[in-house]
């Protein structure tokens, strides 16, 4: 029994795991925030294959001098509309907390970008889906109209895998 015990207290830190935030450089590479020179070479597709959690942070940079990263809303980032953005950053070297769930909406300031492809939509997952999802559903093109989430981490199906081990460990216990 006191051998249960034990093991209980070792694999108890699996379950709550750390949820330590991430800083992503957007595209993967310093000079990523410019016009795609193909659709392939979209930051779409690299926020595609990246799992995004609340309390991580997207990094930009790029010359303050020629461009710009706005924040906009899903219609604005649909027209390439720069005029009303949520938030405007223009220092060249951009750090922004992912703080909810959902899309995010980014353009190019500088003109005519947005309209060649420089542009961004980021989904964040919710804290639900961090705990408990082996795999979770893309959200559906109508929800987002941007990247699929993908599937979680292997640290999140051994989360879920603990809990289920944990049921059955004291079902035995209490039985």
């Amino acid at each position: 029994m006191e051998a249960l015990y034990c093991s209980f207290f070792l694999l108890l830190p699996l379950l709550f795991g750390s949820s330590d935030a991430k800083d992503y450089l957007v595209g993967g590479k310093s000079d990523s925030w410019k016009i795609p020179s193909s659709q392939s070479d979209s930051l779409n597709l690299w926020a595609q294959n990246s799992r995004f959690q609340i309390g991580d942070s997207l990094v930009w940079n790029f010359e303050s001098e020629k461009d710009s990263v706005l924040e906009v809303t899903k219609r604005d980032y649909v027209t390439c509309n720069t005029s009303s953005p949520i938030e405007s950053y223009k220092d060249g070297s951009t750090k922004v907390k992912l703080d909810r769930s959902g899309p995010f909406y980014f353009i190019s300031g500088a003109e005519g970008h947005c309209e060649k492809g420089q542009k961004l939509i980021v989904v964040v997952m919710s804290h639900r889906h961090r705990m408990f999802a082996g795999v979770s559903p893309a959200p559906s093109p109508g929800e987002f109209d941007g990247p699929a989430a993908a599937p979680t981490s292997s640290a999140a199906s051994l989360r879920g895998g603990f809990v289920v081990a944990l049921g059955v460990v004291m079902g035995f216990v209490l039985t």
